[in-house]
């Protein structure tokens, strides 16, 4: 992703999320990272050529790391994308820069009501871990918080070759914290 490419990231990040979208103030904030010698930040962007509206914007994806772990920052695909591979591709360029990062483990967080990316980062291997209570605002949404180990030997799940890695279970939420403690949203 360059700079050129935030006006139509922000319409599709305002399309998919409405309620807590990122600011054009946070996209710059995280390619501000993304360049140079030190850069901790992966962020890429999906598009297609419709021969019809010409070149458009169908997913972004972003990634952060530190030591060695990522975090799966976002992942976004436009709804008429959904199931095309989109998200796919975008995972793993995100995985082939945590392994360039070399980043041993890498974390994301996901709606609990959102099966199909939750069943996307299965078939790459991530597992269910725990869960963040009232993670998404402002619609109060708990986080499944998913774990994947060593990105560096993950398979390709475009590839039907490849071995499906071994079914997981998801855990039951836990109860909701007596404090009402809440974490920092972001997209899943």
């Amino acid at each position: 992703m360059r700079w050129w490419d935030i006006d139509p990231v922000l319409a599709l990040e305002r399309e998919l999320f409405p309620d807590d979208a990122w600011s054009r103030g946070m996209f710059w904030s995280e390619l501000a990272h993304a360049r140079g010698p030190g850069a901790t930040r992966r962020y890429v962007v999906a598009y297609e050529d419709d021969p019809q509206h010409g070149e458009g914007l169908v997913g972004y994806a972003g990634l952060a790391a530190s030591g060695d772990l990522a975090d799966v920052q976002t992942i976004a695909v436009a709804r008429d994308q959904w199931g095309g591979g989109v998200g796919a591709r975008l995972l793993t360029d995100l995985l082939q820069h945590a392994t360039a990062f070399e980043c041993g483990e890498v974390m994301l967080e996901v709606r609990v009501d959102n099966a199909r990316a939750q069943k996307l980062y299965e078939r790459f291997g991530f597992e269910p871990i725990g869960f963040r209570r009232g993670y998404y605002q402002p619609g109060n949404v708990d986080a499944l918080v998913m774990r994947l180990t060593d990105p560096a030997s993950t398979r390709d799940p475009m590839d039907p070759s490849s071995e499906p890695p071994e079914s997981s279970t998801t855990p039951e939420p836990p109860a909701p914290p007596a404090d009402g403690a809440e974490g920092n949203p972001t997209h899943g």
